[in-house]
């Protein structure tokens, strides 16, 4: 059974950074890619970014470029978003989720386990 549980959502002020974790347990060899998701209040879900599980390849939203970096510990299954320069537009609910196929725009559907969400609020 898959489960991911994200963890340290947390408050900070606009400036600030924050390091939010993914733990991933049973996954199948054919969950390739992780990614991160978020979702505001009143406002659709939209990818942050993802990394391929093989190589690491990484690709991010243009809105978190520069700022935001995804890494994998693959000893403790745990997939990470370290977010720097935090803005009050990244105030949401972020989900991370594993796909078993590889797409070029990684839509929501795309991705068939999700973990519950953690909170990040950043005040200005």
């Amino acid at each position: 059974q898959v489960q991911l549980v994200e963890s340290g959502g947390g408050t900070v002020q606009a400036g600030g950074s924050l390091r939010i974790s993914c733990a991933a347990s049973g996954l199948h060899y054919r969950h390739v890619r992780m990614a991160w998701f978020r979702q505001a209040p009143g406002k659709e879900r939209e990818g942050v970014g993802y990394i391929d599980l093989v190589d690491g390849a990484t690709d991010y939203a243009d809105s978190v470029k520069g700022r935001f970096a995804i890494s994998q510990d693959n000893a403790r299954n745990t997939v990470y978003l370290r977010m720097n320069d935090l803005k009050p537009d990244d105030t949401a609910m972020y989900y991370c989720a594993a796909a078993s196929i590889f797409s070029r725009d990684w839509p929501p559907a795309d991705f068939d386990f999700w973990g519950q969400g953690t909170q990040v609020t950043v005040s200005s």
